[in-house]
């Protein structure tokens, strides 16, 4: 793959493996001028595979690669076991971790979307529900003999799905009543969203180094320096070659990343290749159309990086504007925080000069809990307040001003 030489790109296929829960007895890797139209790897690579399956008693051919349909019924009649490709087996993993009915149903219409041109030949790997790699599928049986039976499913899947969105754009509709911005975390699968997000909320989502261990959206409220409020959204990770079908299925989750107004790009400091992450992540943005929205890169992981790398890591990201962080520590996060208060546009922050009577208990305690007092004198009844802090409540405060400074 572009940016990963053939080491990195087989590290990271093994690392999806194991997050499906599969046990690697054997890797093969090929070199060729151009795919064979017939099998992709060529009937000799075939024969030796077909050996190794065999010899080592092996119950799943995986390819890092996506297998044509005709590629994939000829390599299933050719070798003694299932075979997948890269595509399924990252649907698999989504099917494994998806826990709300929308994520189910989003697997789902990705699996059915992806199998109904490769219907002929699956006879030994048709998904009855099971607990294999390969086997979290929709829990039909003999798909391939009705293909108006998938399409009807699929048609019903994307009216269930269409329902989803509708619901979700009416809470957005309730949001949006009070301006509560959200912030989007997006990020290369592993990269430590999950925990990031914890770190900041205090909340418990599922932190796991397996990959795609967040499927599920989820929103929590959090109070910036400025005092005002934003809603985090922690999403699902992209990753190189994201299946088409995948994006698209999950338009409905993905619409927090399009809805937001700050996205936070969490990036492995300690990654080799974080570059080509960064790239494939952007990939994925753009396809969503929301390149163009503030982003904040925070280099996450910087824990596990050793004191030369941190101080070269220090230097570049105040020439960058990069945030230096770690969510398993807590350092970076009043960095991340305050970046965070810079880049929101939604009600701006206002200094202004406020003359508040003191018997305006609530008054006083609203000014406390939604801004920054920078200076507080009293006058007789009188207190005089210089406060920064969202225009909204600044506005709603519009009979105690004095001047905007």
């Amino acid at each position: 793959m572009p940016g990963l030489d053939a080491e990195q790109s087989l590290a990271e296929f093994r690392e999806l493996v194991t997050s499906a829960g599969g046990v690697v007895v054997a890797e093969i890797s090929q070199n060729r001028a151009r795919p064979d139209p017939a099998t992709l790897i060529g009937s000799g690579k075939v024969e030796e595979i077909a050996g190794i399956a065999a010899s080592t008693e092996a119950d799943l051919v995986l390819f890092d690669h996506d297998l044509t349909p005709t590629q994939l019924r000829n390599l299933a009649g050719a070798l003694p076991c299932r075979v997948l490709d890269r595509t399924q087996l990252i649907l698999d993993i989504f099917a494994r971790h998806a826990r709300t009915r929308e994520g189910q149903l989003q697997v789902e219409l990705a699996q059915l979307q992806y199998l109904l041109p490769r219907l002929a030949g699956q006879g030994k790997s048709m998904s009855q529900l099971g607990g294999g790699i390969g086997t979290r599928g929709p829990g039909e049986t003999k798909l391939e003999t009705d293909r108006r039976q998938i399409q009807r499913r699929i048609d019903h899947l994307k009216g269930e799905l269409e329902s989803v969105r509708s619901v979700r754009k009416q809470q957005r509709q309730r949001r949006e009543a009070v301006p509560v911005p959200t912030v989007a975390l997006v990020g290369y699968t592993n990269a430590g969203k999950s925990t990031l997000f914890n770190c900041l909320t205090g909340a418990a989502v599922l932190q796991s180094a397996r990959m795609f261990a967040t499927l599920d959206p989820k929103l929590r409220a959090i109070e910036l320096p400025s005092r005002r409020k934003v809603l985090l959204s922690d999403t699902v990770g992209f990753i190189r070659n994201l299946p088409h079908t995948l994006v698209t299925s999950f338009r409905a989750t993905l619409e927090e990343v399009a809805q937001a107004e700050v996205l936070l790009h969490i990036r492995d400091a300690s990654s080799t290749y974080g570059e080509e992450q960064k790239a494939q992540v952007e990939k994925v943005l753009g396809e969503l159309e929301v390149l163009d929205k503030p982003r904040i890169e925070v280099l996450n992981k910087i824990d596990l990086l050793d004191a030369h790398e941190r101080e070269g890591l220090r230097a570049r990201t105040e020439a960058s504007g990069e945030v230096a962080a770690s969510a398993r520590t807590g350092e970076g996060m009043e960095a991340l925080l305050a970046a965070i208060d810079r880049a929101l546009h939604t009600d701006p922050l206002l200094t202004a000069e406020l003359w508040v009577p003191q018997q305006e208990g609530g008054v006083l305690a609203a000014i406390e809990a939604g801004m920054v007092v920078h200076t507080r004198e009293y006058e007789g009844n009188l207190v005089r307040l210089t406060v920064s802090g969202p225009a909204s409540l600044v506005g709603r405060l519009r009979k105690y001003r004095l001047r905007d400074e």
